[in-house]
């Protein structure tokens, strides 16, 4: 249950900071936010494909960038209102947040 709610309130946050414009979605903008070091944290859908994991996990790693691949597709487009499986927390605070609510 404990996690449950730790995920509920992790999207919740994830649909504010959208809200917020604090959010890069999709392939080349994730991308150019983990580049220039603007992402927080890094969502992935636990569903996308073999190589956007492969790619994403390696990016993230070698710029030292949280990533989490804890929810589905369906759960991130639905905490940001659009459809989306790459989604990078830009804002400080927001991300912040996140990494502790997810890796605590």
């Amino acid at each position: 249950m404990e996690n449950k709610l730790k995920q509920q309130k992790v999207l919740n946050l994830l649909g504010l900071a959208r809200r917020a414009s604090k959010l890069s979605t999709g392939q080349d903008l994730v991308l150019r936010a983990i580049r220039t070091n603007k992402a927080n944290i890094v969502f992935m859908a636990s569903d996308c494909g073999q190589s956007t994991q492969k790619k994403f996990k390696d990016k993230c790693k070698s710029y030292d960038i949280a990533l989490t691949t804890e929810f589905t597709k369906q759960e991130l487009s639905t905490a940001i209102g659009t459809e989306r499986s790459l989604i990078a927390v830009t804002d400080p605070g927001f991300g912040k947040k996140i990494r502790q609510l997810l890796f605590s």
